[in-house]
């Protein structure tokens, strides 16, 4: 079949409005349709918790940037574990295939059918199960959403270890599902560490009772790490156990102007050692992402002249007075070294408010023209801008970069998670071209692959990066991960057409 391409289109332009199936020439699976004695079936387990209706169904059927679209006839909404068991188990006997979905924020159209399979729902799945304040250990449903669980956690004196920008939407079984990372990953660490226990259901219908909400526990295998990052390809998360890190007192931001990318390594070294516990952000930006910015944004830019590098550092701690001199007496010192050239540290919460605009601005900035190619990928930090002077280049000497209509490349850009190597290389385009992509692709994997990275760092694998997994996994490793599906799931309903080639 013929696949998508991996850089994600952002825009005002409606990129794809034909159907997945259609759109890449997909062929169905050999699974079973949903027959009227399917739905009397799922009626009797969730009486209330049916969506057949076309019109309410067109939202879930369809990725919130209207990239994907699938064809799904039925939307159940379980409310506990004990259903979603029940139905995994009657749709494996007949042999229908299944797609879990949480807040459907994802960016690789994992969360949405491709064909008319059934979506399972989890958003009534929302309930806190317990929290203890001794621990921090906080129990939930796999459907509370992000927010609404850091609000509570909040009001309990914690937050919870994951940041998003779609926190207002994405639910925290689907953040299981797809490992996601966040602002708060050099800080407090990924899912695969703060997650104590999972619950969750294979697609036989058998349920995994693994919420555990112990720290230590070496009796054999760790089979919930399954289940982080899976995307709902091998069972269903249910519930979890997390720990929870204490609300930080004191919050500050600086934001830096840097020659070179030498200097921010430099800089990241420094502001390990010197910072140490109370860093919690490492945020870096070129110059291209803050032209861009600046260009659609009203806001007095934080630094007088444009740098070839921007930081922004956050720190989180218990004593402001401790934590403001040991960032100053910092920056001071990589004023002295030559590493940064020019900085301001935000003084109110206003002023932290307004340096991270900048930083998650850029995104949105970036389709401003019309759209815009996004490549999330994990490079070892000496490479990562490698790669963007590498496409840069490339674009411009094939002759499509340009400030006029004619072009239809704006600018390369780079930004992205210092702390964990993660760089987010946008094009930025008036239109999307075929000849973009040909250039683009497969030229950012195999750097990526050349220098033993990932082409995907957090943004997942689903329907859009499922045939460039090659390029970060051996054949050896994906024959791996093709066993284990066929074990926990042997008729392949859950998730079809996703994560695997």
């Amino acid at each position: 079949m013929i696949r998508p391409s991996l850089g994600v289109r952002w825009g005002a332009i409606r990129a794809y409005s034909k159907l997945t199936a259609e759109h890449y020439n997909v062929a169905r699976g050999s699974y079973g349709s949903i027959e009227q004695s399917d739905l009397d079936f799922f009626k009797s387990i969730v009486p209330n918790g049916v969506v057949t209706d076309a019109s309410d169904l067109e939202m879930f059927n369809e990725d919130w940037m209207h990239k994907y679209r699938g064809q799904s006839k039925v939307m159940l909404k379980p409310q506990n574990t004990e259903q979603v068991s029940k139905i995994m188990a009657h749709c494996n006997a007949r042999k229908l295939a299944v797609v879990p979905q949480g807040g459907n924020t994802g960016l690789v159209g994992g969360s949405v059918p491709v064909f008319d399979e059934i979506i399972l729902s989890l958003a009534n799945m929302n309930k806190i199960r317990h929290f203890d304040p001794v621990s921090g250990v906080l129990t939930a449903d796999a459907g509370v959403i992000l927010q609404n669980a850091d609000d509570y956690l909040r009001t309990q004196g914690f937050i919870f270890p994951l940041d998003l920008g779609a926190k207002g939407s994405c639910q925290i079984g689907g953040n299981l599902a797809t490992n996601a990372g966040g602002l708060r990953l050099l800080r407090y660490g990924s899912l695969h560490g703060t997650v104590l226990g999972v619950e969750g259901v294979f697609a036989t219908g058998e349920v995994f009772d693994g919420l555990s909400s112990l720290r230590k526990d070496n009796t054999g295998y760790d089979l919930k790490q399954l289940f982080i990052g899976s995307e709902g390809t091998l069972g269903v998360i249910t519930g979890l156990s997390i720990i929870c890190p204490p609300k930080p007192n004191a919050v500050n931001v600086a934001f830096l102007g840097l020659e070179s990318f030498d200097k921010v390594q430099e800089a990241f070294v420094k502001s390990r050692s010197h910072l140490a516990e109370i860093l919690s952000s490492f945020e870096c930006m070129d110059a291209s992402s803050l032209k861009l910015a600046s260009h659609h944004c009203s806001l007095q830019a934080p630094l007088s002249d444009v740098h070839p590098f921007s930081v922004l550092i956050e720190t989180s701690g218990s004593n402001s007075a401790h934590d403001e001199e040991k960032l100053s007496g910092f920056l001071e010192a990589l004023m002295e070294e030559g590493i940064i050239t020019d900085g301001v540290l935000a003084q109110d919460e206003t002023q932290i408010a307004n340096l991270w605009y900048w930083r998650e601005f850029i995104p949105e900035a970036s389709t401003k023209a019309g759209g815009v190619y996004k490549y999330d990928v994990s490079l070892p930090l000496p490479a990562m801008w490698e790669l963007v002077d590498a496409t840069n280049d490339r674009l411009i000497k094939q002759n499509l970069v340009g400030s006029t209509d004619e072009f239809p490349v704006v600018d390369t850009i780079g930004y992205g998670h210092i702390g964990d190597s993660n760089l987010h290389l946008n094009v930025a385009v008036r239109r999307y071209d075929d000849r973009v992509e040909q250039a683009l692709e497969p030229f950012v994997f195999e750097f990526v692959a050349k220098h033993k990275g990932s082409v995907s760092a957090e943004h997942g694998l689903g329907f859009q990066k499922a045939h460039a997994l090659h390029y970060s996994k051996s054949e050896h490793m994906i024959g791996l991960m093709k066993a284990l599906k066929r074990h926990y799931d042997p008729n392949l309903i859950l998730n079809p057409y996703k994560y695997l080639p």
